[in-house]
């Protein structure tokens, strides 16, 4: 036994033996007021302060909270919302058409016309795939931005682009700057939610939602749509009330002392915030996202009622339950783990989309519908899409699957200050890469932030010797035309 431990005393032993695990139910018995009194920020002198408070942002909000639809695999933008007339009845035809996608640079390839018919929908006359008819009700509501593009054509660092705007791991993702820019209007439930798809997660994992070089204060917390909505979050069934009691007793008396003798302690403030937090989740959470209360006819229209809508559509009622709780940012992801248990469709296009549409276009026309009905689409910013779309040309010899296509595809967004029914930018008349206003994922980000009331510009986090920015160093513009 090393001498500093025998020195220790029984506070200090009772510190290091369990006091994470008594610090989680501590929470409770501080609150904000008394660890202001008792600690402060590194230099020793100015007053601590919870980094998650809510926050003034840089000019008036026309968006308070963002749902973010992530299509993740990639869906064909020629197949979903960017007509392209031409193609039809040019299958299987072999032309000079150059790609880049997962199967590397080529110079020709076969065609694979559209597999759904279009029609137009809405005032707008927009022309929307028959994958999508109850979306395709809301079109005047939705803004596209037919010419995206992207850096990488490969799944992982792609993703990690659209989540941080960096295809380098070690970034911190959209959801955190959210955090970190506004801090959260409700203490009791995380300001950065994601929800994800029940095959699995992305194939970049947690990096798509962490909080690169910010604290982990900043990072998303995975919610479930059934069981326990937080993993890890109530305490073992063992521990009695009684017993928690003991625990919050023992470590509120070791703080005390410790903040006596070490006054400038920030780290054990932050620790004490996030176990507070995780102590108000405890009952909150759970009411949060419980849907039993929702009308039979809710459930209806988010499509509970059927099993093929039914998991999706639960997260989409969900997010907005939680927005109106007050979180900030929600991220929900349609499509995880591998090949067709999303929406990467290089084999049998047909049935890869026809899966995943057929998932989610009723539960995301139903959220359209019931945030306007409740007077909350005009401060709730919609955003969908996924990391790329999809090639012109078919990736094999044979079938009907489409490789990757990071040079043109589309999103849309909806709500939180923008635009209906218009349409922005242009791929050629194949689809293969945008050919008239380009927009780099970087003006999304700008876009997003733009309408939470942050310059992208300068929303700004110190590390590694610069002022880094979610939409980098060099900055850039939100997408003027799509903003009301």
């Amino acid at each position: 036994m090393s001498k500093n431990f025998c020195n220790r005393t029984r506070r200090e032993f009772l510190w290091q033996a369990g006091g994470g695990f008594t610090g989680l139910a501590m929470a409770g018995m501080l609150d904000q007021k008394f660890l202001a009194a008792q600690t402060q920020k590194a230099d020793g002198v100015t007053d601590w302060e919870n980094p998650l408070r809510a926050k003034e942002p840089h000019f008036a909000a026309k968006a308070k909270s963002v749902i973010f639809l992530y299509m993740y695999g990639g869906p064909s933008h020629i197949d979903t919302f960017d007509y392209k007339p031409n193609m039809y009845g040019m299958d299987n035809k072999t032309i000079d058409v150059k790609t880049f996608g997962r199967g590397g640079h080529k110079n020709k390839g076969r065609i694979v016309e559209p597999r759904w018919k279009f029609k137009q929908y809405g005032e707008c006359g927009k022309y929307v795939s028959d994958l999508f008819p109850n979306l395709g009700q809301h079109v005047d509501d939705l803004a596209f931005v037919h010419s995206m593009v992207a850096d990488s054509p490969i799944h992982g660092s792609a993703m990690l682009q659209m989540n941080t705007g960096k295809i380098q791991s070690g970034s911190p993702c959209l959801g955190s700057w959210v955090n970190y820019g506004l801090g959260t209007v409700n203490e009791d439930l995380p300001g950065f939610v994601v929800m994800l798809d029940h095959n699995g997660g992305p194939i970049s994992g947690p990096k798509n939602w962490q909080s690169g070089y910010m604290p982990a204060t900043y990072q998303g917390v995975v919610v479930r749509s059934k069981g326990a909505p937080i993993l890890d979050l109530n305490r073992p069934a063992h521990i009695s009330d009684e017993v928690q009691r003991k625990m919050l007793d023992t470590l509120r008396k070791y703080n005390e002392d410790h903040a006596a003798t070490n006054p400038g302690n920030s780290e054990l403030a932050a620790r004490i915030a996030s176990y507070e937090l995780a102590y108000r989740m405890q009952s909150t959470a759970p009411e949060a996202v419980d849907i039993n209360d929702e009308t039979e006819d809710t459930h209806k229209l988010y499509g509970l009622d059927d099993k093929k809508t039914e998991y999706f559509g639960r997260q989409c009622l969900m997010a907005r339950r939680l927005v109106e709780r007050g979180v900030r940012y929600i991220q929900i992801y349609s499509g995880g783990a591998h090949n067709d248990h999303n929406w990467d469709a290089h084999g049998d296009l047909v049935k890869n989309h026809t899966l995943h549409a057929g998932a989610t276009d009723k539960p995301i026309a139903g959220l359209l519908t019931d945030l306007k009905q409740r007077g909350m689409l005009e401060d709730t910013l919609i955003v969908w899409g996924g990391e790329f779309g999809r090639q012109p040309t078919a990736e094999y010899a044979k079938g009907t699957g489409r490789d990757h296509n990071a040079y043109g595809f589309t999103m849309w967004l909806a709500g939180g200050g923008v635009k209906g029914g218009v349409s922005f930018g242009k791929t050629d008349e194949l689809g293969a890469r945008a050919v008239e206003k380009r927009m780099h994922v970087k003006r999304i980000h700008a876009t997003i932030l733009n309408q939470l009331g942050l310059d992208p510009n300068r929303l700004s986090y110190f590390y590694g010797g610069l002022d880094q920015r979610l939409v980098g160093v060099e900055g850039a513009k939100p997408i003027a035309e799509l903003i009301a």
